[in-house]
């Protein structure tokens, strides 16, 4: 297809979703097949300008297939590829993309400011080299050799690679694995930092607390389809109900058989009721035991949403949560 047709697809992308910023990548109408085993089924997908956008699954759900095909890395079995408005695998929007992906081999006897000099050498108009090191925390360590490195020193230095190109649309594939708390929270900073410069971030990992803390919006994939997408609270709201914890005489059966009432279970001497909505559930509950007390009523988190939605194994139909 060529860059011509490939967008004014992206413009018909963008009038049909009104007021929301441009399309700046997409997978459309995309399967891709491993010989017999199908990554990928018929699935649209679109990343617009400035927002953070995490892409959730369980492992074989389709992520790194997906990725793969929006940085050029593989080519699709049907549908087609959008970076830019032309094709990933051309210069000139390569140029605009960096990645942080799980690399199994980097070469250990460079230094980290030989590693990022190089990377940056591919690229137009990359970042000063001290402005890199600074938001990757790696000024330090820039004379250390990458074999010398901790696992999260060597993290921040992928990090480093994937943001000195300055790029306008940034993939993070597992970008905080390795790394401690405080760590993970200043890469946090960081990547807010990029988002408030305009930059545009595809997401992908497996701290939920990460999806739900940094992202604009979910696209939760499983099993080569998209099973949900929204904004985080979207998610909660919509695919896994309300958790409800209070201290009653009633039994863990009574309570279970109320209408509205997915799962409950003992938490030292209360209740922890999943409900798909709390309001009925505890009108319910104060009908029978008006003696209840210590009622907690929280809206259920984006790990026991992500659960719900990856449960199902029949799932063939994306269902989208919100205006988006």
């Amino acid at each position: 297809m060529s860059a011509s047709v490939l967008r004014s697809l992206q413009e018909s992308e963008q009038k049909g979703n009104g007021n929301m910023s441009p399309v700046v990548a997409s997978l459309n109408r995309i399967s891709k097949n491993y010989g017999e085993v199908q990554a990928l089924r018929n699935v649209n997908l679109a990343i617009h300008a400035g927002e953070l956008l995490a892409l959730l699954g369980p492992n074989g759900a389709g992520k790194t297939t997906a990725v793969k095909l929006l940085l050029g890395l593989a080519k699709p079995t049907a549908g087609n590829v959008s970076v830019f408005g032309g094709n990933p695998v051309e210069a000139e929007f390569r140029m605009r993309t960096g990645a942080m992906l799980q690399v199994a081999k980097v070469p250990e006897t460079l230094r980290v400011r030989e590693h990022i000099d190089l990377f940056s050498s591919y690229y137009l108009n990359p970042l000063p080299m001290s402005e890199t090191l600074a938001i990757a925390g790696l000024e330090s360590i820039k004379d250390r050799k990458f074999g010398e490195l901790s696992g999260g020193q060597r993290q921040r230095v992928l990090f480093a690679l994937a943001i000195c190109g300055n790029p306008d649309l940034l993939f993070l594939d597992e970008p905080t694995v390795g790394l401690d708390v405080e760590a993970r929270r200043l890469l946090w900073e960081q990547i807010r930092k990029l988002l408030a410069r305009g930059k545009t971030v595809l997401l992908t990992t497996h701290y939920l607390q990460e999806a739900d803390a940094l992202a604009t919006r979910v696209i939760v994939i499983n099993r080569g389809v998209i099973a949900a997408e929204g904004t985080p609270s979207e998610i909660k709201a919509r695919s896994a109900g309300k958790q409800i914890r209070c201290v009653t005489s009633l039994s863990i059966d009574a309570v279970r058989r109320m209408p509205g009432v997915v799962e409950v279970l003992q938490d030292r001497e209360a209740l922890q009721i999943k409900a798909t909505e709390a309001e009925p559930v505890l009108r319910q509950i104060l009908a029978s035991d008006q003696a209840i007390s210590g009622i907690e009523v929280t809206s259920a988190g984006l790990e026991e949403a992500f659960l719900a939605l990856t449960e199902d194994h029949n799932l063939t139909q994306p269902e989208t949560l919100g205006s988006n």
